[in-house]
């Protein structure tokens, strides 16, 4: 799509920030209008983040206009509202490539632009980061500034905190603003949701703060006037006791869909050597009605179109792993009152929207909090009820240490059922499930179980959750399963594979999802196959027998080789001193880039034809 500059004459003006900045104010709303168009027409061509990016498009052009990037430090907060910054920092005409093989990162990536500080994926770290540039920035004394944007939903987490609490007692020239607009990707929840409703509700943001003539600029835009400055951020300073107690200057709250007024105010805040957190008032999903009826909806989106809102979505008759986690959670609530599901503000990826809406008193979202809602798990199973803990893979890795100390060492019965394990796609390195066998596997009092289909995931939570000497954990993978028939719940004996198929020579010992290209490399190889399902406890007895009549192993996982599910068969081994070869695959020592399921398991030879070539090659050494 080549970029069309008789319908966007302003954007094509601006096509990096220097140009940008060429730009005479009364543009800036047309400029506004055209990026948040072009946003439109790009993603519903392409897929995307659509209603957060739609949110911050005059913030984005404010701060760009006023600020020196990218020697002033810049810092979004996750990804999903990046794709104004990455279309006025010289990536526009590539947009359309965003979150495809070898295309524009999904989120900001040092790699990718200059202008893109801090690589970020996780919520709720743009306040360390910040606060750690704003320390070294005060002392190579260049006048560099600090400016954190982060959301009312992702300031929840406990890091942001910990962040305020060293920023407020620092000294440091830093300004964080506050997004918002009661979202993360579904509604926020809480108590710092509802005080940041308050304060909201005390002000009238429109007719307050609205900036001064025609053009909204004040007449005294450019006038640096110490005295001057001084009493126009009196006028926007508000008593904040949160924020004031905790070392902040609180401005605001403004709205921030004005571009004049958040380009008078930033530019006041710049002269400020002070720690400011700046509160604006943003609407998710700004400029597109079906967005801003449903963000939740629009949030991350296939190609649609612009005109009547439909997604093009494909017509899948194979359910989710995620709907048959959010299918087993319904059933097994409806007959036991004591199961509690947890989320850290995944409701609707994880599968749980039914389970929230029809047991209200059994869910809880915790937010962006994922230590909290490890240890919170904890305090329920002890008190006697039996939680069960939805966490995509890549957001378990932020509670590590709670499910060590608070769960495993306890041995406390908490199901962890974690979802978008494995190669995960379009969101790239920052999301892929390739970590957690190696970090879960070496955690003493765990049980690890790795379904290679649909009826598997539903056994294994079903084990899982009846499992009471200690915690558990099902790994599934992102999207739809192989259409295997779902059968009564039973329980899987604990630590037990399944053999099945009898070969020669050879056997593969699969772990998980691939266990579908495993059996076609079997059948055509004429190799032993073995569906392993734990990771741990192994079937130690299964691979005792198998090393009497096979001369070689194989074994197969959808994550990392160093330390995963194929380094605890060659520990057993050599623990036994049992001489076998054994060949890993897996993926290699290395962060995968983002592209689609299907691309990335071929180029890291994971599907049928790179694993039978893997093979192949190390039987012919």
């Amino acid at each position: 799509m080549s970029f069309n500059y008789i319908k966007y004459p302003t954007l094509y003006l601006a096509n990096s920030v220097q140009k940008l900045k060429l730009l005479p104010l009364y543009k800036l709303p047309q400029l506004c209008n055209e990026l948040r168009q072009y946003l439109l027409e790009t993603i519903s061509k392409s897929s995307g983040h659509l209603s957060s990016s739609l949110g911050v498009v005059e913030i984005t052009v404010a701060l760009h206009y006023v600020l020196n990037t990218p020697f002033d430090n810049l810092i979004w907060d996750v990804g999903h509202q990046t794709y104004p910054h990455k279309i006025l920092t010289g990536r526009r005409d590539n947009i359309i490539n965003i979150r495809k093989r070898n295309g524009i990162r999904s989120f900001p990536c040092r790699e990718e632009s200059k202008y893109d500080v801090f690589g970020v994926g996780h919520a709720s770290t743009s306040i360390s980061s910040g606060v750690g540039m704003a320390i070294a920035s005060k002392k190579e004394k260049k006048g560099r500034r600090t400016i954190c944007v982060i959301g009312d939903g992702a300031i929840t987490a406990g890091m942001a905190f910990e962040a305020i609490n060293h920023a407020g007692n620092s000294n440091i020239n830093l300004l964080v603003i506050l997004n918002h607009n009661s979202m993360s990707i579904s509604k926020n929840v809480g108590a710092l949701n509802n005080l940041f409703s308050k304060i909201v509700l005390n002000h009238d943001v429109i007719t307050r703060y609205k900036s001064k003539n025609g053009f909204g600029i004040s007449s005294d835009f450019l006038n640096n006037d110490e005295i001057y400055q001084k009493k126009y951020l009196e006028d926007i300073k508000s008593s904040n006791t949160f924020f004031d107690s905790l070392g902040f200057r609180y401005f605001g709250p403004v709205d921030g869909h004005d571009v004049f007024l958040l380009i008078d105010v930033i530019s006041r805040l710049n002269t400020q050597k002070y720690t400011n957190l700046l509160h604006i008032i943003t609407k998710k999903g700004k400029g597109y009605v079906p967005a801003e009826l449903n963000p939740t909806k629009w949030h991350s989106v296939p190609k649609f179109n612009i005109i009547t809102g439909k997604m093009y979505k494909k017509i899948q008759d194979v359910p989710t792993y995620s709907e048959i986690f959010g299918y087993w959670l319904c059933i097994t609530a409806k007959i036991d009152k004591k199961l509690i599901g947890i989320t850290p503000a995944m409701t609707e990826g994880s599968g749980m929207v039914n389970f929230s809406k029809n047991f209200p008193d059994q869910y809880f979202d915790v937010a962006i909090a994922e230590q909290h809602a490890v240890t919170f798990s904890a305090g329920l199973a002890i008190s006697g009820y039996r939680p069960v803990l939805s966490i995509y893979s890549t957001f378990l890795q932020r509670a590590y240490d709670q499910v060590i100390h608070d769960v495993a060492l306890q041995k406390l019965p908490v199901l962890f059922a974690i979802d978008r394990a494995g190669i995960i796609g379009q969101d790239g390195e920052t999301h892929q499930g390739l970590f957690d066998l190696t970090y879960l596997r070496c955690i003493p009092n765990i049980i690890i179980m790795t379904p290679s289909n649909e009826n598997e995931c539903l056994q294994m939570l079903y084990t899982g959750y009846h499992y009471r000497k200690g915690p558990s954990a099902v790994r599934y993978p992102r999207g739809i399963g192989i259409g295997t028939t779902l059968q009564s719940m039973r329980s899987i004996p604990i630590g037990k594979g399944i053999l099945t198929r009898l070969g020669k020579n050879t056997a593969i010992l699969n772990f998980g999802p691939l266990y579908i290209f495993a059996e076609q490399v079997a059948i055509k190889l004429d190799f032993t196959l073995v569906d392993m399902r734990f990771v741990k406890p192994l079937d130690v007895n299964l691979i005792l027998n198998l090393t009497k009549c096979h001369n070689f192993f194989v074994t197969l996982e959808e994550g990392m080789i160093s330390g995963g599910a194929g380094s605890s068969i060659n520990e057993f081994l050599m623990n036994e001193k049992i001489s076998i070869p054994v060949l890993n695959i897996g993926i290699p020592d290395t962060f995968i880039p983002q592209g689609t399921q299907t691309e990335i398991r071929s180029e890291c030879k994971l599907d049928a034809n790179g694993i039978l070539e893997k093979i192949l090659l190390w039987l012919n050494k």
